[in-house]
């Protein structure tokens, strides 16, 4: 009598404990885990999210055998180990004659495409199941915004808010108001000491040690006895946790503030675990719900409604944006922007002291919070023209948290404006002004914040104006951004001049910068 056999293949970013998979105990249902070049390869890595990744595929791996789970996991360095997840699970399916093949809808368009593929190829039966991870579909957002050119993340979030029935009085916001982010836009004070961040301690060195006998190219350091980031369902409930008690009173004041003494502040740095499934977006809303109901006097609801907005409105927005706009939105580059990254983006080595902080902080931590991603990286990037792809690129592997379907629809729309307003409605650039006033950065700058031109003039003043400048043609109808073209109209002509001047000798010295 024949056996049927399943095979069950489980992505490095699907590590949900709690899927309905592993409701159940069969002798017959096989899982399999696997560490492959094709994905420590798609793009240069931080070493830490490389690292990060296979600890916490080891793990999870770890656990379902203990539950008596049947688990082959292959390790990268494998003789077996034909490095594709097709060739892999194919070797499999002919070594253990297994008769049907499942996988959870993968997250990335291009996995999508390429399992797809593999299991209409398949002589057995196949099926795909939801990841039980979203807190909507992957076409909700199109249905929602459906005949619209406009999509609106606020409308989107209500949307979240009522179905599921969060932070609502009814069919009313609890409070009244929907959105208290005009509240969370705080300079920290110079003399602030935050929360230091919860850290962990865990000793990759045997995976680190692995990956040295590979070709693989990272960037970035690593402590491999103490590796800071949650490799397991357990550690990543303890930061969640460590968040709501320690840090979430003051999160939405101070989510928009940099310093270069502090890289964490009041920022959950729950992302990675999110985003490889380890924990859930609804029980994260719903743990700082209720510690805020524990402690409302200590906790405003500012604080809670900036955070649940990230979790329930932006995540799910960014999600859906990119289901419903890829294969195409890789490609937009709606300034048609072509000049490569500087090289101290891979280095930290640049005398403007916010890009220097921000990204050696990314390069010591795979991490940085959004305010740097958006107003520092992103915002240099945007001003200089780098293409799309190149920024794309960077974001991709060097944050821990850093998943397509959410960096490239946060990088190429909401930071580079590059699919010309389906993500945000206006560039986000800004002069020196914004920077100090929301970060500690400029007291320590080689260049001075306050000069537009001459001699150690901050760059980003006169490569704001020459970025409203050369696409004036795009922009000038925009009517979030109008007010900037009525004060570039009236400036004096030979201040004009100067402005581009200095803009296109920064330009063309950007290494030196």
């Amino acid at each position: 009598m024949k056996v049927n056999k399943t095979l069950r293949l489980i992505l490095g970013d699907q590590l949900n404990s709690n899927h309905s998979w592993f409701k159940e105990l069969d002798e017959n249902l096989t899982y399999v885990l696997m560490e492959i070049r094709t994905e420590t390869d798609y793009a240069t890595h931080h070493i830490q999210k490389v690292v990060g990744f296979f600890a916490a595929m080891q793990a999870f791996a770890s656990e379902l055998k203990k539950q008596k789970h049947n688990v082959i996991y292959i390790y990268l360095n494998d003789t077996t180990n034909y490095q594709s997840f097709e060739k892999n699970c194919q070797l499999l399916i002919k070594k253990h004659l297994f008769t049907h093949f499942e996988y959870q809808q993968p997250d990335e368009y291009r996995l999508d495409e390429l399992l797809k593929h593999f299991a209409n190829q398949l002589s057995i039966t196949h099926s795909v199941v939801d990841s039980e991870h979203f807190l909507s579909t992957r076409n909700e957002l199109g249905d929602f915004f459906k005949g619209k050119k406009t999509f609106l993340m606020e409308s989107f979030y209500r949307y979240m808010r009522k179905k599921h029935n969060v932070l609502m009085d009814g069919l009313l916001p609890l409070t009244g108001q929907w959105n208290y982010d005009s509240d969370n836009r705080k300079k920290i004070p110079s003399d602030h000491k935050a929360t230091p961040p919860l850290l962990f301690n865990n000793d990759v060195s045997a995976i680190l040690n692995e990956l040295k006998k590979t070709t693989v190219k990272t960037i970035g350091t690593i402590d491999s006895k103490n590796f800071i980031w949650p490799i397991n369902r357990k550690q990543s409930l303890e930061l969640l946790h460590f968040f709501v008690s320690e840090c979430l009173p003051l999160f939405g004041t101070f989510q928009d503030a940099m310093t270069p003494s502090e890289w964490s502040l009041y920022h959950s740095r729950i992302s990675f675990s999110l985003n490889t499934k380890l924990i859930s977006p609804l029980e994260v809303i719903n743990l700082a719900i209720a510690e805020r109901k524990k402690r409302p006097k200590e906790i405003e609801f500012n604080q809670l409604e900036g955070f649940v907005r990230q979790i329930i409105g932006w995540r799910e927005f960014m999600r859906g944006i990119y289901w419903n706009k890829m294969p195409e939105y890789a490609t937009l580059n709606y300034f048609e922007h072509t000049n490569k990254l500087p090289d101290w983006f891979w280095t930290g080595k640049t005398k403007m002291s916010c890009l220097k902080h921000s990204i050696n902080q990314s390069l010591q931590y795979s991490y940085a919070h959004h305010i740097q991603r958006l107003m520092i990286t992103g915002n240099f990037a945007l001003l200089v023209g780098i293409h799309p792809n190149e920024i794309d690129g960077w974001y991709l592997g060097i944050y821990i948290d850093a998943l397509e379907w959410v960096q490239i629809t946060n990088t190429r729309g909401m930071s580079q404006f590059a699919d010309g307003g389906i993500v945000g409605t206006k560039p986000y650039v800004s002069s020196a002004t914004y920077i100090h006033k929301m970060s500690h950065y400029c007291g320590s700058c080689y260049y001075n914040k306050t000069k537009k031109v001459g001699d150690k003039a901050c760059p980003f003043n006169s490569l704001y104006w020459n970025f409203y400048d050369k696409h004036e043609n795009k922009l000038a109808k925009n009517p979030r951004i109008g007010m900037m073209y009525n004060v570039w109209r009236r400036m004096d002509p030979q201040v004009k001049a100067d402005l581009l001047e200095q803009a296109d000798y920064y330009l063309k010295h950007i290494n030196e910068l």
